[in-house]
Parts: C-alpha cells; sequence; structure tokens
C-alpha cells in the first residue's frame, strides 16, 4: 500500500512539475516573441498565434494536473475495464 501511494505522489508531482516548466518557457518565450513583435512588425500581432496555440497546451497540462488528477492515471484506466468487464458479463 506504501509504495503505491508513493506512485501516485510521484505521479502528481511529475504532471504538476511539468506544467509549471511549461508555463515558465511560454511566459518567457512569448514574453521575447512579444518585444520582437513590437520592434519590427508593430503593425501586425503575430505574436498572438503562439500565445494562443500554446496557451492551449499550458492549459491542457494544468488541468491534467490540477483538475482531472486520477482521470489519466493507469490505475483509473484498469479501474474503467474492471467496470466494463463486469457490464458484459451481465
Amino acid at each position: 500500500m506504501s509504495d503505491s501511494l508513493r506512485l501516485r505522489a510521484e505521479e502528481r508531482v511529475e504532471k504538476k512539475l511539468k506544467f509549471y516548466k511549461n508555463l515558465q518557457a511560454y511566459l518567457v518565450v512569448n514574453a521575447f516573441l512579444a518585444v520582437i513583435n513590437w520592434f519590427f512588425t508593430p503593425e501586425f500581432w503575430w505574436v498572438l498565434f503562439p500565445v494562443f496555440f500554446w496557451g492551449i497546451g499550458v492549459f491542457k497540462d494544468f488541468l491534467i494536473a490540477y483538475v482531472f488528477v486520477d482521470k489519466f492515471s493507469d490505475d483509473y484506466r484498469e479501474r474503467k475495464i474492471q467496470e466494463e468487464m463486469e457490464k458484459l458479463r451481465k
């Protein structure tokens, strides 16, 4: 039980770290791109494209790390398989 609990905790921490690393890169790179956009092509804000599309990925990582915490784990998958097998037996 203790090993299983530790594995679940490690998995959650990894998901949170992935989110924070992606968020940090998102902020730094997009700030840099915004400065480039401001100085070289201020008439067209092309920087909004990477901000929007990369933002979708950051939002997905946030949802996985904090909202749907156990929905994407192997344990969840196994529970759902068992539920489907029970339905098929009836």
